[in-house]
């Protein structure tokens, strides 16, 4: 019998019948009670899957990954597809990762020549993203951002609805709304979460106020303060306060200059600002009252 590469001592036991061909072993998959037949499959044969949500993979996690497989093996094997390509030497065999690029990349560091892999027939793109994610939601925990891209890919892309990805995933579609909202942070501050800085919570309570300026003053007193989620929720409070406040301040600011512009044109004025920028409008109804109104500007005739 040859050896089962990759494989741990109790599963390889199980298995009962083993049938080597070029570049993969099939294993019989009766004892094992699964629909789909178990290779092992060159490890250099595997490309990994371009609609992976996960682009970073933590150095320590692998390399701790990589030291059970040297003792116990994998005992979950990877999901690829197969394709086949005609060459002059003849037809030339590859394989695609659909889910488990973890255990891949902790396989070759781990210096495994063959590894366990079930072969999915006709797989189309938006089936390896949703099963990239999900394993990778159910297996490795993807952070918050990593989810909200994954989840944006699957609306934009593929164009399934906030519901429709929460079946999948067998979260509620308020949950994949909230991850998704993520995205609207400035960019500086999705990369805090991604680094641990700042939590998926904090994210969301920073979402509360609406402008860059106010989510960035929340973020720099959530860090700067080591503020807990409940703490920066009530941050986003007094921030959005204070905010109405200025906002009413400024509106009656506005309304006074209207008025008194109005009584100097006998016309209709209004302030639209903008920042530091805006417009006056004036409305006129007639030639007559244009004329009124450009003679007072220009203090000329027409």
């Amino acid at each position: 019998m040859a050896k089962l590469f990759g494989l741990g001592k109790g599963l390889e036991s199980l298995i009962p019948k083993i049938t080597p061909t070029k570049s993969e072993l099939v294993v019989s998959d009766n004892t094992l009670k699964t629909k789909e037949s178990i290779f092992l499959i060159e490890v250099d044969r595997i490309k990994g899957n371009p609609y992976q949500p996960r682009r970073d993979f933590n150095k320590e996690e692998l390399q701790s990954l990589a030291e059970s497989i040297r003792e116990h093996g994998i005992l979950q094997p990877l999901i690829v597809t197969k394709t086949e390509e005609e060459t002059n030497s003849g037809i030339k065999v590859s394989y695609e990762l659909v889910a488990g690029e973890r255990r891949l990349k902790a396989a070759k560091m781990a210096g495994l020549s063959f590894i366990p892999a079930i072969i999915r027939q006709n797989t189309e793109k938006k089936q390896k993203l949703e099963l990239a994610l999900i394993e990778n939601i159910q297996r490795a925990d993807l952070n918050a951002i990593e989810k909200a891209k994954g989840y944006s890919k699957l609306t934009k892309e593929f164009g399934l609805t906030q519901k429709e990805i929460s079946e999948r995933i067998g979260q509620s579609k308020e949950a994949v709304n909230n991850t998704l909202r993520l995205l609207n942070l400035p960019i500086e501050i999705q990369r805090a979460i991604e680094a641990g800085k700042i939590s998926e919570g904090h994210g969301r309570a920073i979402l509360s106020v609406h402008t860059d300026n106010q989510m960035w003053a929340m973020f720099n007193e959530i860090v700067g303060k080591n503020l807990n989620v409940r703490a920066a929720e009530n941050l986003g409070r007094k921030v959005k306060g204070v905010a109405k406040m200025v906002r009413g301040e400024q509106n009656s600011e506005i309304r006074v200059l209207e008025s008194r512009l109005e009584e100097f044109f006998s016309a209709k004025v209004k302030l639209v600002k903008s920042g530091r920028r805006g417009r006056i409008l004036i409305e006129f109804y007639s030639p007559e009252e244009l004329n009124s109104i450009l003679n007072k500007i220009l203090n000329t005739k027409y």
